[in-house]
């Protein structure tokens, strides 16, 4: 369709714009470095702004919008992920199971140092993942292993054919996340076309299907579940919901908020429930995910495994450091006060507060609607997001796709300048391997601004008229 001479000869201009897409996409999965920076600054910025001109261009033909998702997509289809090192460990662990050997029992290191190779590729694995990768356990939760154990069915013995299996699904999931992403859309009276500001943008687009991250299975699942949650299937909503959370454990936080759902709503079916049989649906909702996430966890199961997944899961709060904001702030105060780095502390108290946080969205805010429940989950994830040690940009999908069903576009700038986070170690002095403070404030205060603009300023204006 989008290459019919007709169509050409009607839409000159936005041919112009498909194919500069094409050509940037291209550049960007096979002729760039993660270190060539102005080249990789330059060409996002690129993608940013045709992404944005084809959205207001053909926002109300669906059909383009969807074949331009999975055209772009598919150009990534060969490539080696250039800006994440992650998916060589993915494909360790797929390797792994196939092998009959637990990959949360383990770590690479133990290996490699006493001459052992279990799987093909040992080698080039381990030195694609690094060293830091390698002497951790797996942290990645039982579906995502299922998802490296398939990539290892297809393609046992070769890096590049497990990277094609595990792109596919991927893409597979985004395209789930369009369909019930559009249906949820549609019951929530939101024009169906904001799912591109998730599906198109060029962020979802080079993190997810490029380097290859699974926070896109995990929004499949979690966009599943709310909208089987809006249509009272509440029991298919937890095992879906659970799903989520054996990809990622980020859906985690999410749970509190259903309180308001189950126990104050009334609906259709189940008008003439007494409060008792409410909190009775929200036991079982909570139990259902509960139960989900443990039989999925159980063929892994050994004595080791809580300890050594505990430990790994840790690291996250009271060891790694990278594109953080509130979080260095605090630290900067400690050094000030103490002289040395106070993560350790720091990572104990920041979840508290974040736990604080979520615990007076459930009980303090109105959540009863679809749309209210959605927003209390984008609060309190950027809330999470702004106080954490450690944010990759890949985390930022999940914000992004919960922005879609609400008013706030912050996610969506967000979306585009954590472009800046791989600059992060552009210092002038290349002895300096610490991150550049000043890149990261751009981009928080960047952030900070419209998110406040957005959250309080605009609000309050609101409420004075």
């Amino acid at each position: 369709m989008l290459f019919m001479p007709n169509f050409i000869k009607q839409n000159k201009t936005a041919t112009l714009l498909i194919l500069s897409s094409l050509i940037a996409y291209w550049v960007f999965a096979y002729d760039l470095i993660r270190v060539d920076y102005f080249k990789l600054v330059g060409l996002y910025t690129v993608l940013f702004l045709l992404f944005y001109k084809l959205l207001s261009t053909f926002k109300t033909n669906v059909v383009v919008l969807t074949y331009l998702a999975f055209i772009f997509r598919a150009i990534f289809v060969l490539a080696i992920p250039n800006l994440s090192q992650d998916f060589y460990r993915f494909i360790w662990d797929g390797r792994m199971i196939l092998a009959e050997i637990n990959p949360f029992l383990y770590t690479v290191e133990s290996f490699i140092t006493s001459g052992q190779y279990p799987v093909a590729e040992a080698l080039e694995l381990r030195q694609g993942m690094g060293a830091l990768n390698a002497s951790h356990f797996s942290n990645y939760p039982p579906i995502n292993q299922l998802c490296f154990l398939i990539a290892a069915l297809f393609s046992s013995k070769s890096i590049l054919g497990s990277v094609v299996v595990i792109r596919l699904i991927i893409i597979a999931a985004d395209f789930g996340t369009l369909y019930f992403g559009k249906k949820l859309l549609n019951k929530l009276d939101i024009p169906t076309h904001n799912i591109f500001w998730y599906i198109l943008n060029p962020f979802i687009i080079i993190e997810l299907t490029g380097n290859l991250h699974f926070e896109g299975v995990m929004i499949f699942f979690l966009i599943l579940s709310l909208y089987l949650l809006y249509n009272n299937q509440w029991k298919w909503a937890g095992i879906a919901m659970a799903a989520s959370i054996s990809v990622k454990l980020i859906p985690l936080i999410f749970l509190p908020l259903f309180f308001q759902w189950f126990t104050k709503q009334d609906n259709d079916n189940n008008i003439n429930d007494t409060n008792t049989t409410k909190l009775a649906r929200l036991i079982g909702f909570y139990a259902i995910v509960l139960t989900t996430v443990i039989l999925l966890f159980l063929p892994f199961y050994s004595a080791e495994l809580i300890t050594n997944y505990s430990k790994t899961v840790a690291l996250w709060f009271q060891k790694f450091e990278f594109n953080a904001s509130l979080y260095y702030v605090a630290r900067s105060i400690g050094y000030l006060f103490r002289g040395y780095n106070e993560i350790a502390i720091i990572g104990k108290i920041t979840p508290v507060l974040v736990i604080l946080f979520i615990l007076s969205l459930t009980f303090f805010r109105k959540n009863l609607s679809m749309k209210q429940l959605i927003t209390a989950m984008l609060m309190a994830l950027s809330i999470y997001f702004f106080t954490a040690t450690t944010i990759h940009p890949w985390y930022i999908a999940t914000l992004l796709i919960l922005s879609v069903f609400t008013k706030y576009k912050y996610p969506l700038v967000w979306s585009f300048v954590i472009i800046l986070s791989y600059l992060a170690y552009i210092n002038l002095n290349k002895a300096d391997k610490s991150e550049n403070l000043w890149i990261i404030a751009l981009e928080y205060i960047i952030v900070y601004a419209v998110f406040i603009w957005e959250v309080f300023i605009k609000k309050a204006s609101k409420l004075e008229a």
